[in-house]
């Protein structure tokens, strides 16, 4: 996360990160790159919420992947399933916290 980082404030960073802990981490620059200091990376590191929140939206584009092909023009959707696919849409709503992310209560499959 910490290189992702580094490369969002400079894609053209050479850099080698040695932990995973900003605080802890060894940051070697290469090629000329000029430093970012920590503070800097630290300031945009994701959140840890965002992170949990950005695993809660992947398992819910796969679970609408997996149903994608009765949304299609030539396909009624039944009223459970719009209902599902509304409910799988809307599942980040109000989730502000890490333990509410990761205690979803996914909506069952019709």
């Amino acid at each position: 996360m910490i290189i992702e980082t580094i490369l969002k404030i400079n894609p053209d960073a050479k850099v080698t990160v040695v932990g995973d802990n900003i605080d802890t981490c060894e940051i070697t620059w290469h090629d000329g790159t000029t430093p970012i200091s920590k503070d800097d990376i630290r300031a945009q590191l994701p959140s840890a919420l965002n992170i949990a929140l950005d695993d809660v939206r992947i398992q819910r584009n796969s679970l609408l992947a997996e149903t994608d092909y009765l949304a299609l023009s030539d396909q009624t959707l039944s009223s459970d399933m719009n209902t599902y696919r509304q409910n799988l849409r809307d599942i980040t709503n109000g989730i502000d916290t890490v333990e509410k992310a990761n205690n979803i209560t996914w909506p069952t499959k019709p």
